[in-house]
């Protein structure tokens, strides 16, 4: 149920009411304001407010200023007079009324928004179809300009083209007249005087043409193209690298890292499964590796029961992930819940299989936090076997080396 919000205080000029709601951790993005000419209501959960004006305001020229843990409204008032309180007093009904009332009247203004924005988004359109209607018809009347420009050009051309012909035929003709004017000669002759002409001017052009084919073949060299010889034909072997694993023994473990990688590609793809009990949850928050990183940082800070609060959640999430089951371990360590760090891992021991040296390192932590748990349980036995399994992992480490020796000595003495 929310908790209905009391301590508040307010103000009032002749034309302005000043109200100041103290809302601890309110932020713009949580808060939920509604506010009418008759109504205003803020439901910042667990918190709620409601006033039922006691005069009607101008609703869209208030403001609200939200941060520094409170709500400042600004509300400007339609008739500049005193109110005697913030809020009318009326029963349930009139209350129930002014509701249903404001709530209307807000559906008809968002209605009356959305119609606005869609007129002027059609407005938009049709004046960007316009403009570019112009722009296109701009186009096409200075292509047509061009070729008409051009058409013009070569009909001028074509008519002195045709004077220059009809002027030259003009002056071949009067030359005929003249010639024609002049002694003529038997038919006979001039028959053979035209076949002389016509066969020696195709002998003389032919001649004149062939020399000059002739010259122009041998006034310059040939010059042979540059081709370069056929290619050889013959087979292209080409090999294939085999495939590379993150380990240095690969060819060893290929089946090893091939079921390895298969894992990891699963407990991505359970990253995005769909979890009901967290539907409320911000977009972030549904990130196992958010909430990893968030588990980190609380740990740093020794907050161990929230960072296994982060690390529980995001193992809900997706619980393929071995870190978050490392991690969620040692904080048990640190809190001394000893069972609980043994569990999990075990259980992350459970998710880094097979053994491949992509995943050795964390191997290596799980058995050392293991083994912590069981010594502190005073099962020293069981948490050798554990440091001696972290050994064969990583025999360099002078740590787990060290801590092995001590929990050999506390059981010698413990036989003895």
């Amino acid at each position: 149920m929310p908790l209905q919000l009391r301590d508040y205080s307010w103000q009032q000029t002749p034309s302005t009411v000043f109200l100041s709601l103290p809302l601890r951790g309110v932020c713009a993005r949580d808060a939920d304001v509604f506010c009418t000419e008759n109504y205003l209501k803020v439901n910042f959960p667990p918190y709620l407010f409601e006033a039922f004006l006691y005069a009607p305001i101008d609703d869209g020229s208030s403001k609200a200023k939200i941060g520094n843990d409170a709500i400042v409204f600004t509300l400007y008032k339609k008739e500049a007079v005193m109110w005697e309180a913030l809020s009318m007093s009326a029963d349930k009904e009139t209350m129930q009324r002014i509701r249903e009332k404001s709530i209307l009247q807000a559906q008809e203004r968002a209605k009356d928004a959305t119609e606005a924005k869609a007129t002027a988004r059609r407005e938009d359109q049709k004046y960007t179809l316009n403009v570019m209607m112009k722009i296109e018809e701009a186009e096409r009347k200075k292509i047509e300009d061009l070729k008409e420009n051009e058409r013009r050009k070569v009909t001028k051309e074509l008519e002195a083209w045709k004077e220059c012909q009809r002027n030259a035929g003009g002056h071949k003709g009067a030359q005929g007249e003249e010639k024609g004017g002049r002694e003529e000669k038997p038919f006979e002759e001039r028959k053979q005087l035209k076949h002389q002409r016509l066969t020696g001017s195709w002998t003389s052009r032919h001649s004149a043409a062939k020399g000059r084919d002739l010259g122009s073949i041998f006034a310059v060299p040939l010059e042979k193209e540059q081709v370069p010889a056929p290619r050889s034909a013959r087979s292209i072997a080409v090999s294939f690298t085999p495939r590379a694993f993150p380990t240095a023994l690969r060819e060893s473990q290929a089946a090893q890292e091939e079921e390895w990688l298969h894992k990891q590609a699963q407990a991505r793809r359970a990253m995005n499964t769909y979890v009901p009990e967290f539907f409320d949850l911000k977009e972030e928050e549904k990130n196992p590796e958010w909430l990893k990183e968030k588990g980190n940082k609380l740990f740093a800070t020794e907050n161990f029961l929230a960072a296994i609060e982060a690390y529980s959640v995001a193992l809900k999430l997706n619980d393929r992930i071995p870190e978050l089951l490392l991690n969620r371990a040692a904080c048990h360590l640190q809190l001394k819940n000893l069972h609980k760090a043994i569990e999990d891992s075990s259980r992350a021991l459970e998710l880094l299989t097979p053994p491949v040296a992509d995943n050795a390192h964390a191997r290596m932590k799980a058995h050392v936090r293991r083994g912590t748990a069981f010594c502190q349980l005073e099962l020293y036995a069981e948490g050798l076997q554990d440091y001696e399994a972290a050994l064969r992992i990583d025999p360099a480490n002078t740590a787990v080396y060290s801590d092995a020796e001590k929990i050999r000595d506390v059981i010698k003495e413990q036989n003895c």
